[in-house]
């Protein structure tokens, strides 16, 4: 493995010379946007002791030895710079890479979950976080990676709705592959008949879907009585999306929550100044 370097720590050294030789000369406004044209010249010049340029240092290194470069910083205590981390994501998410999201170092994790960019490679791994015991900011970040690659995880999505896991999440992905899938129009009627609360939510889900087949079901329950007047706006949202009529609207003056949204809609009242202008 090659020599450890912080990059950036010799950026800052060369940089504090420059500003250094330079004071007085920008203000600070122009200073932030020197430095990042600094910083992009520095990438490209030679360093004798890198025996290459920043942005070269990486490029002949394997996956496995990058992810072990990566590794070895964080062990040692040595900034990682962004030349290895861009190395890193060019390589379009090194197998090696893997075992970190999932892994006992948060730092790591964090990090691994960035530079595997929302790989299909790491989508199962992804899942996988979800599954595990791992701290809520992990979970979230694999969340953002799942939705961005939702029709390749349909399956997965199915297989851990099935096993109870975060299943409102495991809807959402579903209601975002738009492919027709019986078993995914199934699963997502299923979850809106049977909703305890929260009916705006499932109801959304189906319109997302964008399956027409789901009308009859949503404007069955458009017609019930009891809904609130959100639950009965939402649905009806969704109706429409999915290119069905509603009929007239109905009247929800009694209901609290129209009353409620009516009451922060209304305009603020306008005061006269003394010469009668309004302001």
């Amino acid at each position: 493995m090659k020599q450890l370097i912080d990059f950036d720590g010799i950026f800052d050294e060369k940089i504090a010379v420059y500003m250094k030789e330079n004071a007085g000369k920008y203000t600070e406004a122009q200073w932030e946007q020197l430095i990042p044209k600094l910083y992009r010249k520095f990438a490209d010049t030679y360093l004798k002791s890198a025996g290459s340029k920043p942005k070269d240092y990486y490029a002949d290194m394997s996956g496995k030895e990058l992810v072990e470069t990566l590794e070895a910083h964080k062990r040692e205590n040595v900034p990682i710079s962004d030349f290895l981390c861009r190395e890193i994501e060019r390589r379009n998410c090194p197998e090696e890479l893997l075992p970190l999201i999932t892994g006992p170092d948060e730092d790591l994790a964090e990090i691994a979950l960035r530079l595997s960019g929302g790989s299909e490679k790491a989508l199962s791994v992804y899942f996988d976080v979800l599954a595990g015991d791992f701290p809520e900011a992990r979970k979230e970040a694999a969340r953002e990676w799942i939705l961005e690659n939702a029709a390749a995880g349909k399956e997965l999505a199915l297989s851990f709705y099935g096993r109870g896991i975060e299943r409102a999440f495991m809807l959402e992905v579903l209601s975002r592959g738009r492919d027709g899938d019986e078993r995914v129009l199934e699963t997502l009627v299923k979850a809106f008949r049977t909703a305890e609360e929260d009916l705006p939510m499932f109801a959304g889900f189906l319109a997302a879907y964008g399956d027409e087949r789901a009308l009859p079901v949503l404007k069955e329950f458009l017609a019930r009585e009891d809904l609130n007047y959100l639950e009965y706006r939402e649905l009806r949202y969704a109706v429409e999306a999915l290119g069905g009529e509603c009929g007239a609207e109905r009247d929800f003056s009694a209901d609290p929550y129209f009353r409620e949204i009516e009451e922060k809609s209304a305009k603020e009242p306008e005061f006269p100044e003394e010469n009668g202008q309004k302001k």
